[in-house]
């Protein structure tokens, strides 16, 4: 089994346990910062809070702004206010190296920031991949991509995202084995969303791999695996999906692909999720907390709300997210560039979702 490297030293971790862009540097740690609960500042853990992706068409006119400047990328803008980012594409298909490459140039400004990201499809959703005869041309492929985060000690964790259908059985426990050993050189997380894995043996394999277990909200449909606060490794993981539940497994073609991720989630909803995040980093050296229901930018203004809650303080927001969701008014920690006119307050079905 390939050994796996450390990204970070851990005691680069006792100065500030909550990572976010504006935190102090000094060894004092800052007015509402995140509390492991452990008694050793050695192993206070840092805790990341950011969106899924980036590239989304809907997020022009809420998250990005409608002009933008020549030069603008959508990663450098998000690294202005959070430490992390999960890319997406990797999902879809291995990373460009020249992609990777320019992405941490782009993040450059932000010294705090760490990608996580997806693990190609191809090894979460066909069984039959392992032991295809392009496997190990599809691993260089993937890694080609990886390595180059890595290098840059930009790589936080890789996300192994396994369907609802994957069910826990003899052949999908030996072939998960498989796909962990195949990339344990890497910091792996593993998110199952079927309940079946809702047993102590899965647990068990991913501590004993070295690997991570990610905690999920989704909607609670059948067996759909539920709300968690579990730590597996040194990596914490947290997503959060949404709670779309007429939307989740519909097969309706006249309902956009959008509305299965357009859930804004309401600070009494996250609540329970600070909760569960400060459990996790307990035992953590390093938390990712991701927020998924991305459309028109709900995604960022959740981790907007998680960052202010967790850090006891407010934050730095996007002026045309604020402009859609007057509830981030609240967590601003500035007034707008420019008077609102005509606030959407009011019978916004945006607002308190």
């Amino acid at each position: 089994m390939r050994q796996r490297k450390s990204r970070t030293k851990r005691s680069s971790r006792a100065a500030n346990p909550f990572s976010s862009p504006g935190a102090p540097s000094s060894g004092a740690a800052s007015p509402g910062a995140l509390d492991t609960g452990t008694a050793n500042p050695a192993r206070a853990s840092i805790v990341r809070v950011g969106p899924a992706g980036w590239s989304y068409p809907d997020w022009a006119g809420y998250v990005y702004p409608s002009r933008r400047a020549k030069g603008f990328h959508e990663a450098a803008y998000l690294a202005e206010f959070f430490d992390t980012i999960e890319i997406n594409t990797s999902f879809y298909q291995p990373l460009r190296p020249d992609h990777t490459a320019q992405w941490i140039e782009r993040v450059a400004a932000n010294p705090r920031f760490v990608f996580t990201a997806k693990l190609w499809q191809r090894f979460t959703h066909d069984v039959r991949s392992i032991t295809s005869g392009s496997a190990a041309e599809d691993e260089r492929a993937v890694r080609a991509g990886f390595d180059v985060l890595r290098a840059a000690n930009k790589l936080g964790a890789v996300l192994l995202q396994f369907p609802f259908s994957f069910h826990r059985s003899a052949e999908t426990v030996a072939y998960l084995t498989a796909v962990l050993k195949r990339f344990a050189d890497y910091p792996l997380v593993v998110e199952v969303r079927h309940g079946s894995w809702n047993a102590p043996e899965t647990l068990e394999l991913l501590r004993t791999s070295g690997v991570s277990f990610c905690n999920i909200d989704q909607p609670i449909i059948g067996r759909s695996l539920g709300p968690s606060a579990q730590t597996t490794s040194a990596v914490g993981y947290v997503r959060l999906h949404g709670r779309r539940n007429d939307t989740w497994f519909s097969d309706d073609a006249t309902i956009p692909a959008h509305e299965r991720y357009n859930y804004l989630y309401t600070t009494e909803e996250l609540a329970p999720w600070v909760t569960r995040v400060h459990k996790v980093t307990e035992r953590a050296g390093e938390t990712f907390v991701i927020t998924n229901n991305h459309f028109q930018g709900k995604a960022v203004v959740n981790a907007l709300q998680l960052i202010s809650i967790l850090k006891g303080s407010k934050v730095k927001v996007p002026e045309p997210l604020r402009r859609h969701y007057p509830q981030l008014e609240s967590i601003a920690d500035s007034p707008p560039a420019e008077p609102m006119l005509f606030p959407l307050g009011k019978g916004s079905k945006d607002v308190g979702r």
